[in-house]
């Protein structure tokens, strides 16, 4: 029985790295073609249902946490995942003035290559039992440029939210 649930698993959790890997290609293959075609200003415009269904999803990463589906803990998933979520529902969803900004297209860029790669990792580990070492270079390489460039975009777009924040919250 052991052996079937251990099967389960892998196959469940095969399946959600793809799913959510194929869901930030998408972001990216979105961001990067109306970027180059439209502009940063429509960049948001171009991702949004794709970013809201991938970064929600991440909601999953907590669950599988907490019933010890993965060895992440909890209490290092949740405030990556809570953080992210405050971005893209309470800064980008809740205040439409600030998604034509450019941080917009760093923050999309950034977070979609960060999770293909992360996902891909996860995703070959869980399918195959191993990723390969250039993947793995790549999942704790690509930080030195993606963390502050989302965690600037993510700031910085925080900041030109709070002109908007301090109306709704005066209302």
């Amino acid at each position: 029985m052991a052996g079937f649930l251990s099967v389960l698993k892998r196959i469940y959790l095969s399946i959600y790295n793809w799913t959510i890997f194929f869901g930030w290609a998408q972001v990216l293959y979105f961001a990067v073609i109306t970027l180059r075609e439209s502009g940063y200003q429509a960049v948001y415009d171009a991702v949004e249902k794709p970013l809201q269904l991938a970064q929600t999803a991440a909601v999953m990463e907590i669950i599988h946490g907490l019933v010890g589906l993965v060895r992440s803990p909890v209490s290092a998933t949740l405030p990556q995942i809570g953080s992210r979520l405050y971005l893209t529902w309470g800064i980008l969803y809740s205040f439409p003035e600030i998604r034509t900004h450019f941080l917009v297209s760093s923050l999309v860029i950034s977070w979609s290559i960060t999770e293909i790669i992360r996902y891909s990792f996860f995703g070959m580990r869980e399918t195959i039992g191993f990723a390969p070492s250039w993947l793995l270079w790549l999942r704790y390489s690509t930080f030195l440029i993606l963390y502050p460039s989302g965690i600037s975009s993510e700031v910085g777009l925080t900041y030109i939210a709070l002109p908007f924040i301090k109306v709704l919250a005066n209302s």
